[in-house]
């Protein structure tokens, strides 16, 4: 059962009052650009453009479709590993990236998009990709507090989330001029530090009291695992979507793709090494394999050396793996933070190191490995820019890791605050981690599972 409370905002209510105003809102507001409307044609003609094929659709699409995978499957499904978890994990995933994929085109929109002629929000499919991205620090986040919020709660931490993101996005890569492709700091950091904070302020001091469904099961196990297959095959897809098309593009796809596969390999030996008899750990599997394509996300498109790549795949997977043997445990018991999917290993350290390598690798940059006009292209020194020096440019990038742990942070605090409200119908501790309180489920299995005193597949 949900808490008791006189006042209580039900999800219904939320999601029609919700969609209402996000008509009325693009309504005013949005319309598409001139990539994807029917004047297109003459676009064309004016700029002598030849083609349809040179249409932004043709580059950016492949790239949408797996993040846009990544987002609803790979997500989804990595939050399944909850024995009787698995509609909420991959459910309120579905629910929540919808909902905020709305509200990231309005904010992104109003700061990066808006015409300065009629005041509209021209889209096109990069716009859908940065959606996207936007939502994956709201999903990170939910990682911190899955199973233990309401889904009315989840997209109050989504719509905050989504208006926080845009804010600090801005600082970054607008007024800081950093560059973050894949986003090891604007998304994974801020969204790690965002949930973590949040968990923190919601800490449950009688959620043993559900410490029997806080595990997983075999076939919970194998559906997460789907979902981290998705995401690591499709990460090299993540890191480039909006990467300079030609060289830089290309760069961060192999960039990315090396360090994922260092990060499996080290992950695999760190986590049979940490156990007695030599087995593996499946959360280990399911997660640290991934930290290569975080650590990479800021200096992806930078010229790392592909051994380079190598290297940051395999410290991040040896970080992450012994964040899991050693950091999540002393997070619960020691700071009061119960991270359920253990974003601060996958997220958070990772993205600090992803923020750090692309410090360095900025302020490490030269003409001659670069040359002049491929080093203005890769940090865009242009414009009010056009006069920095590769040194001050790391510094920028140094200052963009703070900027997105301080938003984390202080955002999350504030949220946090808000969603302890009694007004959420958030579950009882007792509650928590079971689907049975938001969804209708079969109760036969879960009778027979108790009756037979384990685990049915």
């Amino acid at each position: 059962m949900a808490k008791n409370t006189n006042i209580r905002i039900s999800l219904p209510a939320v999601c029609f009052v919700w969609q209402i105003a996000m008509i009325i809102l693009f309504g005013v507001f949005i319309r598409y650009d001139e990539e994807s409307d029917t004047h297109w044609i003459e676009h064309r003609r004016k700029k002598n453009i030849s083609t349809n094929l040179e249409n932004d659709f043709y580059y950016r699409y492949p790239s949408f479709q797996d993040v846009h995978v990544m987002i609803f499957v790979g997500f989804g499904f990595l939050m399944t590993f909850l024995k009787r978890y698995s509609f909420g994990g991959v459910g309120f995933n579905f629910l929540i990236a919808a909902f905020g994929i709305q509200w990231a085109l309005l904010m992104q929109g109003w700061f990066h998009h808006l015409d300065e002629h009629d005041w509209k929000i021209k889209i096109g499919v990069e716009n859908l990709i940065n959606a996207d991205f936007c939502v994956a620090s709201c999903l990170i986040a939910y990682g911190a507090c899955l199973g233990k919020v309401s889904p009315v709660q989840l997209m109050v931490l989504t719509l905050f989330g989504v208006t926080l993101f845009a804010v600090e996005e801005y600082i970054i890569l607008e007024l800081l001029h950093a560059k973050d492709a894949g986003g090891s700091m604007v998304i994974h950091t801020f969204g790690a530090y965002y949930g973590l904070t949040i968990s923190w302020v919601l800490y449950r001091p009688l959620l043993s009291q559900s410490k029997h469904l806080q595990g997983s099961v075999y076939h919970s196990d194998v559906f997460a695992m789907i979902g981290t297959l998705f995401l690591w095959m499709y990460w090299p897809s993540f890191n480039s979507a909006i990467a300079d098309h030609g060289d830089g593009q290309h760069r961060a796809v192999i960039n990315t793709y090396l360090a994922l596969a260092s990060s499996v390999l080290t992950t695999f030996a760190i986590s049979s090494i940490s156990q007695n008899n030599g087995k593996l750990d499946m959360v280990h599997i399911q997660n640290a394999t991934l930290a290569g394509g975080v650590a990479m996300g800021t200096a992806s498109e930078f010229m790392i050396t592909p051994y380079g790549s190598l290297i940051v795949g395999f410290c991040s997977g040896i970080v992450s793996t012994f964040g899991y043997l050693f950091l999540t445990p002393f997070m619960e018991k020691t700071l009061k933070i119960q991270d359920t999917c253990g974003i601060h290993n996958l997220h958070a350290m990772p993205g600090v190191i992803g923020g750090i390598v692309g410090a360095i690798t900025a302020a490490s940059a030269s003409e001659s490995v670069y040359g002049q006009e491929g080093l203005i292209n890769t940090f865009d020194f242009k414009d009010a820019v056009a006069n920095r020096t590769v040194n001050i440019q790391g510094g920028y990038q140094a200052a963009a890791l703070f900027v997105a742990i301080a938003f984390g942070l202080v955002g999350g605090a504030l949220v946090g605050g808000i969603l302890k409200l009694p007004i959420w119908g958030d579950p009882a501790d007792v509650n928590c981690f079971d689907d049975d309180v938001y969804w209708e489920v079969i109760v036969f299995f879960f009778f027979l599972n108790e009756l037979h005193g384990t685990d049915m597949v």
